[in-house]
């Protein structure tokens, strides 16, 4: 092990990740009594030159309006690009007027660890001006040639990142790659061309204390394929999806989250390696198996993630009872 570590930034839960267009209030409102453990209010692509400034409002409002935090999420707002001129009225004015009740930014294309400074420096400036209560999080979308050569550089910055996700349509459009949909495979390619992009967004996350998440499958009429994609990332370590969709909601929180019998596994893991220690054995044998110090991390993330579930979905039965 080298002596270099850097532990998880921040944990949040967030195996499924709804993304909800800032212009639709309707839809904004639905987003809160859903079963996503994260939520972004979009100003960026789902959002039409004509509608940027209204959606704007809309999200302070929602923000300042409805209680994220009482029904179990984390809300985030996915910000217009640094190459727009929206990029700076929306971080000053959301962050000015509801940044209190906001978790994370996400800032999309990002292409290198400056783009992520240009957005805390405004942030931070606002956060001392306005005397929020917390800092603010930062996460980086990956969906540019550029991002994905600079990846580990921006996951290295000093900075406030927590998470990357992996933008896979613009990500497919910069590459000039051929997809039939959105997050989808093509048939021409002889297994998942977006194995290496996401295999190395993982690793760099994963390297520097980050967040791994994969970003939206386009078909929402097809479940089997989200499905599919979401097993993908989670076998490489990914923590949650993007849901474009509210039906695309409960399969990611089914492939992203453990099952009672893991849970138990991991329980009967850890107690059998406690075992092994007071007898003074470093590894111990469960189930004709061996399971070692590195079975007793696996183990604890799991419990970990567990636990974060149920504290979610304990508060979101107590938002809905209210």
């Amino acid at each position: 092990m080298s002596y270099t570590l850097y532990p998880l930034r921040k944990s949040r839960l967030q195996r499924s990740e709804l993304a909800v267009p800032g212009s639709n209030p309707t839809m904004i409102e639905k987003a809160l009594a859903s079963a996503a453990d994260y939520v972004f209010l979009d100003c960026e692509d789902a959002v039409a030159p004509p509608d940027k400034e209204q959606a704007r409002k809309n999200i302070i409002q929602a923000l300042n309006d409805l209680d994220w935090a009482g029904a179990g999420k984390t809300v985030s707002v996915r910000i217009n690009g640094l190459d727009t001129h929206y990029c700076c009225r929306d971080v000053v004015d959301i962050v000015e007027q509801a940044g209190h009740k906001l978790d994370t930014i996400l800032i999309p294309k990002v292409g290198t660890a400056a783009d992520v400074y240009a957005i805390e420096s405004f942030v931070s400036q606002i956060e001392v001006a306005k005397s929020l209560p917390h800092k603010i999080g930062m996460e980086a979308l990956i969906e540019t040639p550029l991002g994905m050569a600079n990846v580990e550089s921006i996951a290295s910055a000093n900075s406030r990142l927590e998470a990357m996700h992996f933008g896979v349509a613009d990500y497919a459009a910069f590459n000039k790659a051929r997809t039939v949909v959105i997050g989808g495979l093509n048939p021409d390619y002889p297994g998942d061309q977006w194995h290496f992009a996401l295999s190395r967004m993982t690793v760099a996350c994963r390297a520097f204390g980050l967040r791994p998440i994969d970003g939206p499958f386009g078909d929402f009429s097809d479940p089997a394929g989200y499905t599919a994609g979401a097993k993908r990332a989670a076998a490489l370590g990914i923590e949650g999806k993007w849901a474009i969709h509210p039906s695309q909601i409960e399969l990611a929180n089914e492939v992203f989250s453990p099952t009672a019998k893991e849970v138990e596994r991991a329980e009967r893991i850890l107690a059998a390696l406690k075992e092994a220690e007071a007898q003074g054995k470093g590894a111990a044998s469960l189930d004709g198996k061996m399971i070692d110090a590195a079975s007793e991390k696996m183990a604890n993330n799991l419990i970990a993630t567990a636990a974060a579930i149920k504290k979610g979905e304990a508060a979101r039965a107590k938002a809905a009872a209210e």
